[in-house]
């Protein structure tokens, strides 16, 4: 079995390095904003979009033109990789997984990706890689890196340079180890498993919100652009980064714990975009209850149940186990014992009380049983899951993943 796996590192560059580095990821930002606005003024001249091919050929006329010759001092190569996230970007478009590609801007994801494993040298014991045109740079070598070298990515965040190694290796197929589980996800409790124990949230945003006010409100009261705007916009990058440090921590735990100890997961398949929305309306149609909504959609978003979920997938699929998505409708109005199904059968967020056999228990309990008796019904039946991996599906066919 194949693993794709991928293993980040913290970059120690020197002057010179960062500063490439920078100019590096300018120039693909400056390709893709070129390629996509050449790409939507072909649309609106009626004339057919430019594939990958076709943009590469004008990529070398760029980089050989008088005006835009500061292309070739980058590695062509990512240059061509940016060329394939748009067109990669315009795929997803059309087949409405995401919306229209835009325009990037400056310090925002900037990164850069060499993608031929020939041009990068890995040398482990002294903590250094060699990337085309930046030479040899220092790495905090916080872990061993397994498997053959596929590609590198360079990225920038809050401040700090960033390198991602993806690698393939063939391990032997796994064998699922423990019961099903049933994961039902919350507010109040992170993760409630249908075998009673549940998992409190972290709530990182909400340790961080008032320090992250207070240096926002400085920034604001600072020249836009100026030199103490940026040093408090750094400060205000420097939170953020830690709060998503803190969550991807707190959840690869928690999916490493669930996955090693059930050989199969069923969760819901929760739209979280859809349930976090505004309730702002508009100015002819104001929504209502604004302000309470607001709070939820920002502790929704705060959990990360989208990407919890993904950890489950993929980590399952890496243990040889089974994952699957089931439908959310009534998991949470259904009584695990009668099967009566009632809006009335749970009156409080917390308690479920059964109006026709009167069983009590956690609602977040009773969610995450409706919620395993509803994988069952996927593996036995046949059923499809809204997404995620099919019931049918061997543990070998989806063992070919990507760790971002």
């Amino acid at each position: 079995m194949q693993r794709l796996q991928a293993f980040k590192f913290e970059l120690m560059p020197n002057g010179e390095q960062r500063r490439n580095m920078h100019r590096f990821a300018g120039s693909c930002r400056f390709v893709f904003n070129k390629a996509l606005a050449l790409q939507k003024a072909s649309y609106g001249l009626g004339e057919k979009k430019l594939g990958y091919a076709g943009l590469c050929k004008l990529l070398t006329e760029w980089r050989n033109c008088t005006e835009t010759a500061w292309l070739a001092e980058a590695p062509v190569h990512p240059l061509q990789q940016t060329l394939k996230d748009l067109e990669r970007a315009y795929a997803n478009f059309f087949a409405r997984r995401a919306d229209f590609p835009k325009f990037k801007k400056r310090g925002q994801h900037d990164s850069f990706r060499y993608p031929d494993p020939k041009q990068i040298k890995l040398d482990q014991a002294n903590s250094r890689i060699f990337l085309p045109k930046l030479g040899w740079l220092r790495y905090r070598n916080s872990r061993v890196v397994l498997g053959d070298v596929r590609s590198a990515t360079v990225s920038l965040r809050a401040g700090r340079w960033y390198v991602s190694i993806l690698t393939a290796r063939e391990v032997d197929q796994p064998v699922p180890q423990g019961p099903a589980v049933g994961i039902d996800v919350g507010v109040a409790r992170f993760a409630t498993l249908s075998d009673g124990t549940f998992i409190p949230p972290l709530a990182s945003f909400r340790k961080h919100e008032q320090r992250l006010a207070k240096y926002q409100r400085r920034m604001a009261r600072k020249v836009k652009g100026s030199s103490n705007w940026k040093k408090a916009k750094a400060g205000i990058q420097r939170i953020h980064a830690r709060i998503a440090n803190a969550r991807a921590d707190f959840l690869h735990k928690a999916s490493n714990t669930i996955s090693k100890n059930h050989a199969m997961i069923a969760v819901e398949d929760l739209r979280v975009r859809n349930m976090s929305k505004s309730a702002r309306g508009t100015a002819a149609a104001p929504g209502r209850n604004v302000h309470a909504k607001s709070g939820l959609n920002k502790a929704i978003l705060d959990q990360g149940w989208g990407e919890f979920r993904r950890q489950l997938e993929y980590k399952s699929a890496w243990r040889g186990g089974y994952f699957v998505a089931v439908p959310p409708h009534n998991t949470s109005r259904t009584c695990p014992c009668c099967g009566h199904v009632s809006v009335e059968n749970r009156r409080t967020q917390a308690l479920f009380t059964c109006i026709k056999c009167e069983h009590t228990a956690n609602a977040d309990h009773v969610g995450a049983i409706n919620v395993l008796a509803a994988g069952h019904a996927v593996l036995a039946c046949g059923e499809k899951a809204q997404s995620g991996h099919s019931a049918k599906q061997e543990p070998s066919e989806a063992a070919t993943l990507i760790i971002a």
